[in-house]
């Protein structure tokens, strides 16, 4: 798409180039946002699929400059590959999200989780990297992701918010790793900053960040109302069978990631005491 070219450097503001990788999709929209943070030293955030052409591209963005560090909000497929092959071409360290291959169904590893991701420092809330005039700090924000960061870059009040808040879609939340009790408490603590804009793995910067989380909380509280009524008005319902209620017009594809995310409803409303599993089916409590 021409306003969403693949492999050109974008400057986005002094300090900020953005990359975009080609690999768009139903859950990437026009693709991977790879980030060079700096100026005569630099950082790169999410370096994306491992994909020769996106690599090169970041390369002509960091432009020799040293590469201080490669930093990973997550490691799904689409944002931690490059940085194993960025790595060996910089000599850069591989930093942020801890690493983990989340088991479950009996032991199949969730397939979107990039299991060779393997850091060379974890970052903790409140730690970070620097160079000369820019400083990147980790945000704990889990619930996409157990292990999800932002970071968050003072000398611009910009945040680098990953899939967590993304500027074209919401999250998809799916369990067990994806957990909507610690993404809404996310959001919450984002609403708390004052950051002045955000710089998403996908879709354009968002120029109100206040705005769209707030909005985000709401559009999530809608959903768990939407659930409580189906439920208060069908007795029971099974997960698929609310998901096709909730999410009419929805393209066929998407459906079991809309169904991913209505579990996790369910399992925060039943933490809460609202609902109740019953079998394959859920109830309200009342």
């Amino acid at each position: 798409m021409a306003e969403h070219p693949t492999g050109i450097p974008i400057l986005l503001e002094p300090l900020v180039t953005r990359v975009l990788a080609p690999n768009p999709s139903a859950f990437t929209f026009t693709g991977t946002q790879s980030h060079v943070v700096g100026d005569s030293d630099v950082a790169v955030i999410d370096p994306g699929p491992d994909d020769a052409a996106h690599i090169a591209a970041l390369e002509r963005a960091i432009a020799g400059r040293p590469v201080r560090a490669i930093l990973i909000t997550h490691h799904h497929r689409d944002h931690s590959p490059a940085s194993r092959p960025l790595a060996r071409r910089t000599g850069a360290p591989i930093v942020g999200a801890a690493p983990f291959a989340p088991d479950y169904e009996g032991g199949r590893s969730d397939a979107a989780f990039d299991s060779d991701y393997a850091p060379d420092r974890i970052l903790d809330e409140g730690e970070g990297v620097a160079g000369e005039g820019w400083m990147l700090t980790a945000i704990a924000t889990p619930g996409h992701t157990s292990n999800h960061l932002a970071f968050a870059l003072p000398q611009t009040r910009a945040l680098f918010s990953g899939d967590h808040v993304m500027g074209w879609s919401t999250s998809v939340v799916s369990p067990p790793d994806g957990d909507m009790t610690a993404y809404m408490a996310s959001l919450e603590k984002l609403m708390a900053r004052n950051d002045r804009v955000y710089y998403p793995g996908h879709g354009e910067a968002v120029d109100n960040p206040q705005r769209l989380v707030r909005g985000m909380l709401g559009h999530r509280k809608q959903r768990e109302g939407q659930i409580l009524r189906l439920l208060a008005a069908s007795g029971a319902l099974d997960v698929p069978a609310m998901a096709l209620r909730m999410y009419v017009g929805l393209n066929p594809n998407l459906l079991p990631a809309a169904e991913r995310s209505v579990l996790a409803h369910l399992y925060d409303l039943q933490a809460r005491g609202l609902v109740r599993e019953e079998g394959t089916a859920w109830t309200n409590t009342a």
